[in-house]
């Protein structure tokens, strides 16, 4: 376990200095959040009613701010073909990596979201749902990346193809969890239905990202 404890601790060192880490998905998710209420007018029944679903897509977007490095920096330095030939099944240093990844960029977001949604005039039960849906489904968007990541790790400018290939795959995610965070806030759905659903499909995510990722990885690195 002491490899893969290093590749965690070396990925979260990386994704703090390099491009400000959770710093800057938290300022993209602040940023995105505070400028709705200026776009739509000052309507604080409509901030509540679409609230959930404001801070869902900043959390994908923002989720999407370091993905493309999540292996290029390995696949630059070389760092990448000894993972591949290391003794570490590549699934586990998969999942590692992006472990990594929502340390350092999906939970900031789930801890940032409390304050974030005063903007949206928010109230705590409302908050407190959003938080735990957040905190439920910002893995799976992580985990779904790992796949997008792996396809384009040998491409020069793979950003707009990770873009492509992940977003569609997200839908059912974000869906779900706005579905969630409305059932508390606005109803008439029980709050449970949708949760379960998200909750299943980040344990789906959990087992396919991985292995779906590690066999990209294995096929771009030949």
């Amino acid at each position: 376990m002491n490899p893969l404890a290093a590749i965690l601790v070396r990925d979260m060192r990386i994704a703090v200095r390099v491009g400000g880490g959770a710093l800057m998905g938290v300022l993209f998710f602040l940023v995105v959040v505070t400028l709705t209420p200026f776009a739509i007018g000052p309507d604080l029944a409509l901030l509540k009613r679409i609230g959930p679903a404001i801070l869902w897509l900043a959390a994908l977007l923002a989720s999407l701010l370091a993905l493309d490095r999540m292996f290029a920096a390995d696949h630059d330095d070389g760092s990448l073909d000894l993972i591949l030939m290391g003794r570490a099944p590549l699934e586990l240093v998969v999942a590692v990596k992006g472990i990594a990844h929502w340390l350092t960029t999906g939970l900031p977001l789930v801890l940032a979201a409390p304050l974030i949604g005063l903007f949206l005039n928010l109230d705590a039960p409302a908050e407190a749902a959003l938080v735990l849906t957040l905190l439920v489904g910002t893995p799976a968007l992580t985990f779904i990346g790992l796949i997008g990541a792996a396809i384009a790790v040998t491409l020069r400018r793979g950003g707009l193809l990770l873009a492509v290939i992940v977003l569609p795959l997200t839908v059912p995610v974000l869906i779900f969890g706005v579905a969630a965070a409305n059932a508390a806030v606005i109803g008439p759905v029980p709050f449970g239905t949708p949760f379960t659903i998200l909750c299943a499909l980040t344990l789906a995510s959990l087992v396919v990202g991985p292995f779906a990722a590690a066999a990209a990885l294995r096929q771009e690195m030949e």
